[in-house]
């Protein structure tokens, strides 16, 4: 009851008994009213919707996954972006690794949601970016229990594949990028580095002002560097949206490896000059740095527009791999609907997760071998051996600052980038690159 009505009925007199009962009836009618318009007050004011769980979960095995499935295995893919067999892996993991993803019954001795029905629940969220209302309908799955699916869904994928699919480049990776990028003309190349814009629709009015950047609105940032394949390598996720390339490479750790000296070293030859730090393709604004190779604004002579030609086409490999995991993901190129900065940053790592483990389940053949669609480069014949081990012996802190100067060194840029225009120039002339 209201503190009005109680006020009201404390204030009137004894005497007149007709008109307290009549002022306590109306109380009672007008909490009635209440509680049922707006949905809110006690447990037992709320209607209880029937949802038939286990038809939900019926209809869901006989579309996908039982042996003869209404759905081919294309439309699978099409609708959950992955294949099967790559669904029901990553469905067990998350079974062993937290019960949430378990079949249970509840205190009423009710048979809950099954594992298949939460996970196509969170996949169907960030495939399509839909809102959460809308998969009552097929999959039989509340809002609020298809917001709390996405987050578990996602904090698992980050805490059990994370460590695989985006781990530092190990010393088998980088040999095999190395080989590949010299096969493009760009030695010691080790990908593209450029930075994404995620809007956040419900950015909390206090942090616009730090959020809103370029865009006029607030965003999040994500810095990645992908390679030729589109494997996103490096995801450093969560700077505003007002900072530009230049702070979040500041802020983020790209090079904390090297600066440490327990990353595996890149070493390769250039027209005769030795070098033993890899370099990324950038756009102008990124700094004049030795491990940063831009291109050329406004060419004057062949060797720099042929060389302008081909870093602009392979910087786009980045490009690429964002608008890949935008397509795949379409949570990603939406504005963000939830509310709490650790919730989109489980998501971005979660999508990128799922876009490396797609791009690895995409070249696995019939017969369980590795195999590139695109070239005859055997992708993972270097590391069948497992992970390599990288010694990781404490570093004196004038080494730390000396590799820092190096990477920073303005006169390693210039001749760097001066002697891959004279090689890629040289196999132009010699028929090998077009």
């Amino acid at each position: 009851m209201s503190k009005f009505f109680r006020r009201l009925l404390n204030d009137s007199s004894s005497s007149d008994e007709e008109e307290r009962n009549m002022w306590f009836a109306a109380a009672i009618e007008f909490e009635r009213q209440n509680s049922q318009g707006s949905g809110s007050g006690d447990r037992s004011s709320r209607q209880y919707r029937y949802c038939d769980r286990v038809s939900g979960h019926s209809r869901l095995l006989n579309d996908y996954f039982v042996e003869n499935p209404v759905y081919n295995e294309t439309l699978f893919c099409r609708r959950f972006r992955l294949s099967r067999p790559l669904f029901l892996r990553i469905l067990h993991t998350l079974q062993q690794h937290n019960d949430y993803f378990v079949q249970r019954r509840n205190a009423a001795n009710t048979i809950g949601l099954s594992s298949e029905q939460k996970m196509t629940a969170a996949l169907r969220m960030l495939a399509y970016g839909m809102s959460a209302d809308s998969l009552d309908e097929y999959v039989r799955i509340g809002e609020t229990t298809t917001i709390e699916c996405v987050k578990r869904f996602c904090q698992g994928v980050v805490e059990i594949f994370g460590p695989e699919y985006l781990r530092s480049l190990n010393a088998a990776d980088i040999s095999r990028l190395l080989r590949k990028e010299n096969q493009r003309g760009f030695p010691g190349m080790l990908g593209s580095l450029d930075c994404m814009h995620w809007a956040w629709k419900n950015c909390p009015a206090a942090y616009h002002g730090m959020y809103t950047g370029h865009v006029h609105r607030p965003t999040i940032v994500l810095e990645a560097f992908a390679s030729y394949d589109l494997w996103i390598w490096h995801a450093f996720f969560g700077m505003p949206g007002s900072n530009n390339d230049i702070n979040v490479l500041d802020a983020s750790n790209l090079f904390a490896n090297l600066q440490e000296g327990c990353g595996p070293s890149v070493n390769y030859t250039i027209m005769g000059n030795h070098y033993n730090m890899g370099y990324y393709l950038a756009n102008g604004i990124y700094p004049k740095w030795a491990t940063i190779v831009q291109s050329i604004s406004h060419p004057q002579e062949l060797a720099h527009e042929f060389f302008a030609k081909k870093h602009e086409s392979y910087r786009k490999d980045v490009e690429q791999a964002f608008g890949v995991l935008q397509a795949r993901f379409a949570i990603v190129r939406g504005p963000a609907r939830f509310w709490h900065h650790e919730d989109l940053t489980f998501i971005m790592k979660a999508c990128i997760i799922l876009h490396n483990m797609i791009i690895e389940d995409e070249r696995v053949d019939a017969n369980g071998l590795v195999a590139m669609a695109s070239s005859n480069d055997d992708y993972d014949s270097l590391g069948t051996d497992g992970p390599v081990e990288v010694p990781r012996d404490p570093i004196s802190f004038g080494h730390f600052m000396a590799t820092n100067r190096a990477i920073r060194d303005s006169d390693t840029h210039y001749a760097l980038r001066r002697d891959i225009i004279a090689h890629l120039w040289t196999l132009h002339g010699q028929g090998v690159i077009e």
